[in-house]
C-alpha cells in the first residue's frame, strides 16, 4: 500500500518474507532472539496477527508495528473488542518526525474497521521499551486507565458505544504468588528478550549466588495474568518487583546494591 502524502510504502509481513525484513534492529538470520521471536510469529500470525513495515522511497524499512486482536494481546489487559497494538516504532533518528509512525498507525484502524473491531487499543509508556503516549494523542486516542509507575492505556473508538478496555490488575497478588528467591518472567514477544534474560540468570548465578526460577510465558493467557501491565519480561525478588522491563546486567547489580544484596565472593 502506497502512502501517497508521505511516500512511504506499508508492507505486511507474512509467513513467507519473515526473514526479507531485520527483526527489530536485528539482521542476523541465527539470532537466538530473533529465531525465538520468527516461531512466535509464526503460532501469532494463526490469532490473527498483523505485523507492517514502512518502507522509504529507498525500498529501506523504516518503521514497523504489530497488532492482533485484544483477544490474543500480549499484555496485562482485558480488551476484547478492539485491535491491541504490541509495539509500533521507527528504525532511526532520520526517520523520526515524517509521519512513518501516524502512516502505521492509519493502516492499523483501517484493519480495525475491517475486522469489524470496536476500535484500536494500546500500551503506552515514558519508560523503555514501549512508545510513550505522544504519538497516539497526536492521532486521535484517548488515555482511559493509568497504572504505576508510568503506564497508560489508550484507545480510538470506532464504536463510541464500546466499553474501555481496562488493565487487568492485582499488581501486588501477582508478585506475591512468585515466593520468595528470584524469578524472571520472560516470553519470546520481544526479540531483545533473550539476551537479557540470559545475562540476568548468568549474573545471578555466577555473582550472587542465586539459581534463578524461570517462568517462561507461553500464551497470552498467561500474560494476561503477568504482574506487569508490559507482562512479557520482569524481574521478581522475594515477591517485590525489581523490574518491569529488560535491563542489562550493570543495572541489574545496581538494583541489588540499592537492596543490599551483596557478591557472596566479594
Amino acid at each position: 500500500m502506497k502512502c501517497a502524502t508521505t511516500g512511504l510504502t506499508i508492507a505486511d509481513l507474512t509467513s513467507s518474507n519473515l526473514l526479507a525484513f531485520p527483526c527489530c534492529g536485528i539482521k542476523s538470520l541465527v539470532h537466538d532472539g530473533r529465531c525465538q521471536k520468527n516461531r512466535w510469529l509464526q503460532m501469532q500470525l494463526k490469532n490473527g496477527l498483523r505485523a507492517k513495515f514502512a518502507l522509504g522511497r529507498d525500498g529501506r524499512p523504516c518503521g514497523y508495528i504489530e497488532y492482533l486482536p485484544g483477544k490474543y494481546a500480549w499484555r496485562a489487559v482485558s480488551a476484547p473488542g478492539y485491535m491491541f497494538i504490541h509495539c509500533i516504532w521507527t528504525f532511526s533518528r532520520p526517520s523520526q518526525n515524517k509521519g512513518v509512525a501516524s502512516a502505521l498507525l492509519r493502516a492499523c484502524v483501517e484493519d480495525a474497521k475491517r475486522a469489524g473491531q470496536q476500535g484500536v487499543a494500546v500500551l503506552a509508556r515514558e519508560g523503555p521499551w514501549l512508545a510513550n503516549s505522544g504519538v497516539f494523542l497526536k492521532n486521535g486516542f484517548k488515555v482511559v486507565e493509568t497504572a504505576a509507575p508510568d503506564y497508560q492505556l489508550l484507545v480510538s473508538k470506532l464504536d463510541p458505544g464500546a466499553p474501555n478496555p481496562a488493565f487487568t490488575g492485582n499488581w501486588e497478588r501477582k508478585l506475591k504468588k512468585y515466593g520468595r528467591g528470584l524469578t524472571i518472567v520472560r516470553s519470546q514477544q520481544c526479540p531483545h528478550i533473550a539476551k537479557f534474560a540470559d545475562e540476568i540468570a548468568d549474573a545471578a548465578v555466577s555473582e550472587y549466588g542465586l539459581t534463578p526460577r524461570i517462568v517462561e510465558l507461553k500464551s497470552y493467557r498467561d500474560a494476561r495474568r503477568a504482574p506487569t501491565p508490559y507482562a512479557v519480561f520482569s524481574i521478581i525478588y522475594d515477591g517485590r518487583l525489581l523490574a518491569d522491563h529488560q535491563i542489562s546486567r550493570s543495572r541489574f547489580r545496581n538494583i541489588m546494591r540499592t537492596l543490599h544484596i551483596e557478591c557472596p565472593h566479594s
